[in-house]
């Protein structure tokens, strides 16, 4: 989801790898040690939660994790928390990194220490301030100032143990005096409208003193106003500090008036001092990626550079293979480069033109695809896409099944506990590796067609080429459907949707033992046990030594790499797609009952969207409702004034909308694009509905009265009917000329390697020959194109900053006043008074 600008779309992303904590100080107690576990937020709304480490100091986490960020953030912010059976977990400490300091540790491991967490420092929000200071005669003539003070409202304020009654306290603070007056309470939300206005004394009229009467003025310029925010609490403890700004009266100037939006900044002793090493330390790894995307057609020059790569001769000459030619790593190349042509219905030829390149240099059939070239990874990351809910449905059921029962699969002698049977285990791993086996080799039908295709072509390729090996046709799929596909999904199942955490160390080992297993038999080598360094594999392999098993893998591969088979959508076998606690509302079939909202376990599939009392009853059965897809009319957010509640969405179906809230912005976001996407064909979707709830007897959103009213707002685009795809073409051509411009010098390089080799036909010099280079005319002639349309990018990129810059006024809804942004306000209001003088 992008946030829209003038002109242009920001899209933010953010990919996480939570590598360990290290030093955490022990429990006070006789057992010292912590069960720990990590969250990412933005700002303080949780994202994210890795699983618990138990027992340890120093836990290792090992994860992933990958968002699309759907809204504007001040910080990225990571806790450690103990948990505590009996009370609420405590947090032990945290990581706050500022949005603009991300690029500072971008794609770097980097240990942060843990700062301490108080209440006074848990700061977000933003709050809108109206200052005016007019002339007052009093009574008795005398003319003397006063400060209007207006709290007009304030937006996302952190929400407390589960709610936020917001009022502020506003104080006048100055060397010899310090007055308070505080708004009402705001009761439950956490984008409180105020509206009020408090009159402070700034100018004190004939104060009286022993010696004489005169006239005491105070100096504005030394006066400040504060404003904290807080939540109204009913414990014991008080109310809680939200976050407050303090605002110097000299920013009045000469006409005496100031209005703008603040950001809300922790106090400043709110940070209790601690010690560096006192609360230990966490290692990260953080890639924020901001795309800046521009309206189509400033990207078709390059965009059609980038397309006919598919049909270019030689290929190696083509726009996409320079790009694989220039960018360090092939995966940087791969990742966007496939995304756009799958986008464009063009990754078919394109894979098969770069590959049919590759299999035509290489000289050993037994090496084909064994190197990181642009080819294997283009072919990964389209596995990757297509191929997520192919795995799902293959693999999902029998990887749970193994991460819970727990069995004892350990086949090194050295290795075995006590308490194991060596023969038990080879027995549970032969089970094991069997029932994958079975179920990869007969779900060829399942294999998506854009992954068939491309398999055809390897195929057909590597059989022209090594016409005498009749193995090399197996042996070039496989080393992809098993090597690259299948086995890295059983042996890190967490990295590809198949179960939310990375697996405990024992079935993690037993994972690993099947994947070895999987990747050997799908191989096709002559002497399998030769494949094995260590002897124990080499024994338990004996078990798969027959001919049946390498019948089945070629039958298999056969059937998967033949192009045009069958229609996908014959295919009836339901897909779970998405699951997860959530609060609905009850959709009031009674027309007396109540519509209260409840916890309830959510499930999808390609069929239907059910909701369940508890996760145990979500096998199909036991569903306290079902929606079949074909009755899902829009998937849209509701305004958050409907019910007071952030993160809501409605299901609209043709009686009534089913209104639910999820646990956070990403989530929110991730259900809403999936159920659109899988109701996107249905023939009866809406074009219009309702932002609001229908409640109280009408339509929040446009008052109308009848409850089966067209709704009033245009439904949001359309997006892909294909549920694994949901790409957007020009935000993919906006990372391939971030990484051309990135890599600009390399392209030049390589323009002086195109005209040394059209010179001397000689042995090419060191520095050029890392680039492939068949035809330096053509390769050339599409540098210079490809080289001219990135400036011409670059040129429109810096003229977009220098206008945003131009326009940008602080103290805006978009451009609060923070901590760093302050002297930016100042000289812009005095840039423009001496303008206006």
């Amino acid at each position: 989801m992008a946030v829209e600008e003038e002109g242009l779309r920001v899209f933010q992303s953010v990919k996480i790898k939570i590598g360990e904590a290290k030093n955490i100080p022990p429990y006070p107690g006789p057992n010292k040690m912590r069960d720990c576990y990590c969250t990412v937020n933005l700002d303080q709304e949780e994202v994210f939660r890795t699983k618990i480490i138990e027992k340890s100091l120093c836990p290792f986490y090992g994860e992933d994790f990958y968002c699309e960020i759907p809204r504007n953030f001040r910080h990225l912010s990571f806790y450690i928390f103990d948990r505590d059976v009996f009370r609420r977990d405590s947090s032990i400490g945290k990581v706050a990194v500022k949005k603009e300091d991300l690029q500072k540790y971008h794609g770097k491991d980097t240990w942060f220490q843990l700062q301490p967490v108080s209440a006074d420092s848990e700061v977000q929000g933003k709050v809108h301030l109206e200052l005016r200071l007019s002339e007052v005669i009093t009574d008795s003539g005398v003319v003397c100032h006063k400060l209007a003070t207006r709290v007009l409202e304030c937006q996302g304020l952190p929400i407390v143990n589960g709610q936020c009654d917001p009022y502020a306290a506003v104080s006048l603070l100055g060397p010899s005096r310090s007055d308070a007056k505080k708004t009402k309470v705001k009761r439950k939300t956490n984008n409180p409208q105020f509206d009020e206005v408090f009159y402070f004394e700034v100018t004190r009229p004939l104060s009286y003193t022993k010696r004489q009467f005169d006239v005491e003025e105070e100096d504005v310029d030394k006066l400040a106003l504060r404003v904290d925010l807080w939540n109204a609490s009913n414990l014991k403890f008080g109310d809680e500090f939200l976050g407050g700004v303090r605002v110097p009266l000299k920013v009045l100037g000469q006409a005496g008036v100031h209005d703008a939006w603040y950001f809300l900044q922790p106090r400043e002793n709110g940070n209790k001092s601690v010690k560096a090493d006192e609360l230990g330390s966490l290692r990260l790894n953080i890639v924020y990626t901001e795309d800046h995307v521009f309206l189509s057609e400033r990207y078709s020059p390059l965009t059609d550079l980038l397309l006919q790569s598919a049909h270019m001769e030689p290929v190696s000459a083509s726009a996409a293979h320079i790009l694989g030619e220039v960018c360090r790593e092939k995966q940087e190349a791969a990742v966007p480069l496939v995304r756009l042509f799958l986008h464009y219905g063009k990754i078919v030829p394109f894979v098969s033109a770069i590959a049919n390149a590759e299999i035509n240099r290489t000289q050993d059939p037994n090496t084909i695809f064994r190197g990181n070239s642009l080819t294997s990874k283009c072919i990964d990351e389209t596995m990757k896409l297509a191929g997520m809910h192919y795995l799902q449905v293959t693999l999902k059921p029998i990887i749970d099944e193994i991460c819970t029962e727990h069995k004892p699969c350990e086949i090194d002698p050295v290795k075995l506990k006590e308490s194991e049977n060596l023969e038990t285990n080879r027995e549970n791993l032969r089970q094991y590796v069997d029932r994958i086996f079975n179920v990869i080799t007969t779900s060829g039908v399942r294999c998506p067609t854009v992954m068939c295709d491309i398999f055809f072509s390897l195929r057909e390729s590597a059989a022209t080429r090594f016409q005498v090996d009749q193995d090399v046709r197996y042996t070039a799929v496989s080393s992809f459907i098993f090597l690259r596909f299948f086995a890295p999904a059983i042996l890190s199942p967490n990295l590809f949707q198949l179960r939310p955490h990375h697996p405990d160390p024992c079935t993690s080992r037993t994972l690993t033992l099947i994947s070895k297993t999987i990747q050997t038999l799908g191989s096709l080598a002559k002497s399998k046990s030769a494949n094995f360094k260590e002897s124990y594999m080499a024994a338990f392999y004996d078990y798969f030594n027959e001919q049946k098993y390498a019948d089945a893998v070629k039958n298999f591969l056969d059937l998967i790499s033949s192009s045009g088979r069958w229609d996908q959508k014959s295919i009836e076998t339901p897909i779970m797609l998405k699951e997860g606690f959530m609060i609905k509302r009850a959709q009031g079939r009674n027309r007396f009952g109540m519509k209260n909202f409840k916890k309830r376990w959510f499930r999808l599939t390609n069929h239907e969207f059910t909701y369940h009392k508890t996760k145990g009853n979500s096998k199909g059965e036991g569903a306290l409702c079902r929606i079949p897809i074909e009755n899902i009319l829009a998937v849209e957010r509701l305004e958050e004034e409907s019910f007071k509640m952030k993160n809501m969405f409605q299901v609209i179906q043709p009686e009534r909308a089913l209104y639910i809230q999820a646990n956070n912005c990403v989530e929110a976001r991730d259900w809403i694009d999936i159920l659109t996407k899988v109701s996107q064909c249905n023939r009866k979707r809406l074009s219009t509905y309702h932002p609001s709830a229908y409640l109280n007897g009408h339509w929040l959103c446009c008052k109308q009265s009848i409850d089966s009213a067209p709704g009033c707002t245009p439904c949001t685009g359309g997006l892909p009917a294909n549920i694994q795809l949901d790409i957007d073409g020009d935000r993919e051509t906006e990372r391939i000329f971030s990484l051309f411009s990135t890599y600009m010098s390399k392209l030049v390089k390589m323009q002086e390697a195109c005209g040394s080799k059209s010179v001397y036909d000689g042995p090419e010099q060191e520095e050029y020959s890392t680039f492939v280079i068949d035809d330096p005319q053509e390769t050339y002639k599409i540098l210079k194109q490809v080289v001219s349309a990135v400036q011409t990018l670059e040129q429109q990129h810096a003229q977009y900053k220098r206008d945003k810059f131009r326009k940008t006024k602080y103290g805006s809804q978009e451009h609060p006043i923070g901590d760093k942004s302050f002297q930016c306000y100042i000289r812009q209001q005095s840039e423009s008074s001496t303008y206006s003088i």
